[in-house]
């Protein structure tokens, strides 16, 4: 008598096909509500634990799953039997709304974002946490803080962002009426990365400049502070200047993007380039986060991680010596070349080295190891992510819209990242945008005249 082997209810999908495996980190951010009227039942604990529950136990099971290193691979493992739901903590402040708006305006991610453990995935460490939620009320009812944490490695902030606002949508149905079991979504749910090989032309070959083989000490897979103390300061690109920057791209043939980012490149290389003059013929480094999932027809619905990196580096006295348009083209040129065969090569030079890596450990040998080249340090970095298209502000859960939405301080040199304010339109700019650029102190943008021309928010 023979028996058939029970079907597997487990599923599992590789990220070391990608550029995932490199963000072993945590992402945190905040979000405000305000409870203007002091309603009962604002956001109540239980509802946000039941809602997130349905939402990961029906449309996001690898967000109640785990990682495994499995050989050449870092496999997303989730089981339809086996569920680590995401752990939700709530905590009560006796404290006003201007108080706690002051904590999230400052950043204070040890008062309102869950604390999370190391996100380097190792085989001794397999119950790292895919996504982690902190829920702050005050005793005045006035208003409740949203702190989020998720692994980079799972999703990037496209499909994150997608993530919070079908969260949103779910409970928002739910506090409507509570017995339903059907839900319609704004955004298709997101899993794994789906095979690119069609993308695969072998007549062509590229450079990689966005990865750096260092030695194995020196390898890490998250920013390291350095000596210099970093601050932050929060640029208003008001509606006015996005105007006009998007007719000066459309002069020079550039995106509206590109041409910000040029002027970022440019206004804090010059700075740096005047308080250490020795650095000119140093190294100057333009990277950024690329979105292909349009260029290369890849679905949201397929895909949780895409996000490839690029980058573009001069000397410190070059791109002094460049006006702004040839700058924002060098900026173009490099986003432009991530083409559907770049995606794939990038990949599989990922892919390579990592066996490399492997091989190398197995055999008890020194050798290099991958690094993004943004980690690295360099005389001037401007390292530039856009979340201006994303969903953040569409994040209601029955309450409201967002007031205030806080991506943390990143106390590393040369991060910028253009975020939306709530009422911003990628389409139409008819809302501020603001820029969050991290900076040794001693960096004043209010000297440059470029960046002079821009509201300086916050120091």
């Amino acid at each position: 008598m023979t028996t058939d082997a029970p079907e597997s209810t487990e599923t599992r999908y590789s990220i070391s096909n990608n550029v995932s495996y490199l963000y072993q980190v945590y992402c945190s951010y905040m979000l405000v509500y305000k409870n203007d009227t002091k309603a009962d039942g604002f956001f109540d604990p239980e509802l946000l634990k039941k809602s997130l529950n349905i939402l990961v136990r029906q449309y996001y099971k690898p967000v109640a799953g785990w990682f495994q290193v499995s050989g050449e691979d870092i496999d997303v493992v989730f089981d339809s039997n086996k569920f680590n739901d995401p752990p939700i903590t709530t905590q009560t402040l006796d404290i006003d709304y201007e108080t706690v708006s002051r904590h999230v305006y400052d950043s204070n991610i040890e008062l309102l974002v869950p604390a999370a453990p190391s996100g380097v995935i190792k085989p001794e460490n397999p119950n790292i946490p895919m996504f982690l939620v902190k829920a702050t009320y005050l005793e005045s009812n006035e208003a409740m803080v949203l702190g989020v944490t998720y692994h980079h490695s799972l999703m990037d902030g496209t499909a994150f962002w997608m993530f919070m606002a079908n969260w949103s949508a779910l409970c928002k149905q739910l506090h409507g009426q509570s017995n339903l079991t059907e839900f319609d979504l704004p955004y298709p749910p997101t899993f794994g990365f789906p095979d690119i090989g069609h993308l695969h032309d072998p007549s062509k070959t590229f450079e990689h400049p966005e990865y750096s083989l260092v030695d194995a000490d020196q390898c890490f897979k998250e920013f390291q502070p350095g000596a210099e103390k970093i601050v932050e300061t929060i640029l208003e690109v008001s509606v006015e200047q996005q105007h006009a920057l998007r007719q000066q791209a459309r002069d020079i043939g550039v995106s509206f993007t590109e041409l910000l980012c040029a002027v970022l490149w440019k206004g804090t290389n010059g700075l740096r380039l005047e308080l250490n003059p020795e650095i000119g013929s140093e190294s100057s480094l333009y990277s950024c986060a690329v979105n292909p999932r349009a260029r290369v027809g890849v679905s949201s619905s397929l895909c949780a991680s895409p996000v490839i990196n690029t980058s573009c580096e001069r000397t410190v006295s070059e791109i002094a010596a460049l006006d702004l348009r040839d700058i924002a083209r060098l900026v173009h040129e490099a986003i432009d070349k991530c083409s559907g065969d770049y995606l794939f090569s990038s990949f599989d030079f990922l892919h390579q080295q990592r066996k490399q890596e492997l091989y190398d450990e197995r055999n008890n040998q020194i050798g290099k190891k991958l690094m993004l080249v943004y980690v690295c340090h360099k005389p001037v970095k401007c390292t530039v992510s856009s979340s201006r298209t994303f969903p953040i502000y569409n994040t209601d859960y029955g309450f409201g819209a967002p007031e205030y939405v806080r991506p943390p301080f990143l106390p590393f040199d040369g991060c910028m990242r253009i975020w939306p304010t709530p009422l911003y339109d990628a389409r139409s700019s008819k809302a501020p945008l603001q820029i969050y650029v991290s900076l040794p102190e001693n960096v004043d943008l209010s000297q440059s005249p470029l960046l002079a021309q821009f509201k300086c928010c916050a120091n």
